[in-house]
C-alpha cells in the first residue's frame, strides 16, 4: 500500500525513475537472470463485478437489512442459520461464511457452537445474496433461567414469574433438547428457561423435563400413598402412571403402618418401572391424634372423610392428608405421618382478606376432597390416538376413545401403548355447562434394529431408482379440542 501511494505522490518523477530503471535492466540482462515482476491479481469477484454480473463479495460490514429474531436451527454442515422474524411469524435461511461474525449479548466474538436454538438475536445480513453478516444475542432481550415458580395461564396466554406477568403470542416458541414442542407439552413439573423482549415472552425452554413412574407388585399398598422426593404425594390407585421431574428419587411407600423406601432414577420422557412387591405390611398399628382446628366451626375432612375435630382420632401409622375448611377462610391442605401412640396437631386458617378471593385445594388436592363439583353428565371425552391408554393426573381412566367426569381445571393427560413412546399433555378444562372432547395426535412407534435395517434398504432403494430426486414431508403433533352443548 505505501508502494502505490508513493507512485501516486511523485507523479511524473516516478516515470523517469521507472525508465532508468528499464534501460539499466536491459543493459544487464546478459549479465543477471531476469525475475518476472508478479502483478497483484485482482479478485475474481471484484472483475465479475466490473462486468455487471451483479456478484459482490460481501465485506466483514456488507448488509443492506436487519433484524431482532428467534434463531430457529442451525446447520454447521450446509453453513446457514434459519431465523424467525417476529413480527410476521415466518422463518428465512441465510448463508455463513468466513466473513460472518457472531457476538454474544455483550459484543465479545464467540463460535457458532455458543449460540444455541431458541435464542433471541440481531442479525444483518444482505438480503439480496441471503448472507448473514453478523448475529449477536439480543441486547434488548432478557432471560429467566432455571425457573421453578411459575404460572402458565393458556386461556389469558400468560405466564407470571415472580410478580411480573408477561404475554404468550401466536409466534413464541416452546424447545425441549432443540426440538419444538407445542405449549400443552409443558408441565408444571418442568423447571423452564424464558425468554423475552418487553413484556413479550419469545422462547420457552425446557431444561428439565419430566418422565413416568408405574408400580410393579404394589397391589397390597393400593389405598395407601406414595412419595416421590419433594415432587409427588399421591394416593396409590390401581394400574396408575405417575408424571415425575426427571432425576434421582428416594421413593417412600406407605400403607397402614408397612412400606419402606426406595430409590429410582427418572429419565426425561421415559417410563420407570419400580417394583415393590418385596414391601411388607406388618400388622396394623394405630395412634391416637388430638387436633386443634382454629377456627373452632372449621370442617376437618381425614384421607377425605369429614371428622369431629374436637374427638381424638384413631389413624392407622402412616401418612394421612388432612383438608381444614370454613366460611370466609383459605382453606388448607397438609400432610401428617402417624408413627406413634399419640400426638397432637394443629390447623390455622387464614381468614380471607376484603377483595380476595376464597382459594379452593389445587388440583391434585381436591381430588380426594369431600366435595365434587362435578356432574355425571357433563364429561371429558379423549377420542384419539385410539387404542391409548389414558391416565387422568396419573390414575388410570380406560383406553381410548373414553371419557372421565369433567371438573375444571388444569389436569395432566398421560397416553400410553405398548410399543410406542409415552406421551403427557397440560390441559385447561373449563367451568361451562357442556362436554368436552379432546383429539390428540399418533404416538411414536419405537423402531426396533430389524426395522431400522428395513427402513435403510428401502430408503436407498427408493434413492437409486429416484435418480438422485428425493421427497420429504413433515407432520406437526399437535393436539385439538372441541366442545359441544
Amino acid at each position: 500500500m505505501r508502494y502505490r501511494r508513493d507512485r501516486k505522490k511523485t507523479g511524473c518523477r516516478g516515470k523517469g525513475l521507472a525508465a532508468v530503471i528499464m534501460t539499466v535492466l536491459s543493459l544487464s540482462a546478459c549479465a543477471l537472470p531476469i525475475t518476472p515482476f508478479l502483478e497483484e491479481k485482482e479478485p475474481e469477484g471484484a472483475s465479475q463485478g466490473r462486468a455487471d454480473t451483479g456478484f459482490v463479495v460481501p465485506g466483514p460490514e456488507s448488509y443492506d437489512s436487519a433484524d431482532t429474531a428467534v434463531l430457529v436451527d442451525i446447520d454447521g454442515k450446509e453453513g446457514t442459520v434459519t431465523l424467525l422474524n417476529l413480527e410476521l411469524g415466518r422463518n428465512y435461511t441465510l448463508s455463513m461464511d468466513g466473513t460472518t461474525r457472531l457476538y454474544d449479548k455483550y459484543g465479545d466474538a464467540v463460535s457458532i457452537g455458543q449460540m444455541e436454538k431458541g435464542d433471541v438475536v440481531d442479525v444483518t445480513f444482505l438480503k439480496s445474496k441471503k448472507h448473514l453478516t453478523t448475529m449477536q444475542q439480543s441486547v434488548n432481550s432478557w432471560t429467566y433461567a432455571d425457573a421453578e415458580r411459575y404460572e402458565i395461564n393458556p386461556a389469558r396466554g400468560e405466564v407470571t414469574i415472580g410478580q411480573e406477568t408477561y404475554k404468550l403470542t401466536a409466534n413464541t416458541q416452546y424447545l425441549s433438547e432443540g426440538m419444538k414442542i407445542e405449549l400443552m407439552d409443558l408441565n408444571p413439573a418442568d423447571v423452564l428457561s424464558f425468554q423475552g423482549i418487553g413484556n413479550q415472552i419469545v422462547t420457552v425452554q425446557v431444561e428439565k423435563g419430566h418422565g413416568y413412574l408405574r408400580l410393579e407388585g404394589d397391589e397390597k399398598f393400593t389405598g395407601g400413598w406414595i412419595e416421590v422426593g419433594q415432587s409427588v404425594i399421591q394416593r396409590i390407585t390401581e394400574d396408575m402412571l405417575l408424571l415425575v421431574p426427571e432425576g434421582e428419587y428416594q421413593v417412600n411407600i406407605s400403607h397402614k403402618g408397612g412400606g419402606g423406601i426406595k430409590s429410582v432414577q427418572i429419565d426425561r420422557n421415559q417410563e420407570t418401572v419400580l417394583d415393590i412387591s418385596d414391601l411388607e405390611i406388618p400388622e396394623p398399628q394405630t395412634g391416637t391424634v388430638l387436633f386443634s382446628v382454629s377456627p373452632s366451626e372449621a370442617e376437618l375432612y381425614v384421607d377425605g372423610g369429614l371428622v369431629d375435630a374436637s374427638v381424638p382420632q384413631t389413624l392407622e401409622y402412616g401418612l394421612h392428608q388432612l383438608i381444614a375448611r370454613a366460611e370466609g377462610y383459605h382453606s388448607i391442605t397438609q400432610y401428617i405421618r402417624v408413627a406413634q401412640e399419640s400426638l397432637a396437631f394443629d390447623l390455622t386458617l387464614e381468614q380471607v382478606e376484603a377483595g380476595e378471593s376464597q382459594e379452593e385445594p389445587s388440583d391434585s388436592e381436591s381430588s380426594t376432597a369431600p366435595t365434587d363439583t362435578t356432574t355425571d353428565y357433563y364429561k371429558v371425552y379423549v377420542e384419539a390416538p385410539e387404542n391409548a391408554e389414558v391416565y387422568l393426573d396419573g390414575s388410570y381412566v380406560g383406553i381410548a376413545p373414553c371419557s372421565f367426569r369433567k371438573v375444571e381445571g388444569s389436569h395432566t393427560i398421560i397416553l400410553r401403548m405398548a410399543g410406542h413412546e409415552t406421551r403427557s399433555y397440560t390441559i385447561q378444562v373449563d367451568g361451562e355447562e357442556k362436554d368436552i372432547s379432546f383429539s390428540f395426535a399418533d404416538l411414536v412407534k419405537y423402531a426396533t434394529e430389524s426395522e431400522s435395517s428395513q427402513e435403510s434398504s428401502k430408503s436407498s432403494q427408493e434413492t437409486e431408482e429416484s435418480s438422485g430426486e428425493t421427497e420429504s414431508s413433515g407432520e406437526t403433533e399437535s393436539g385439538s379440542s372441541s366442545s359441544s352443548d
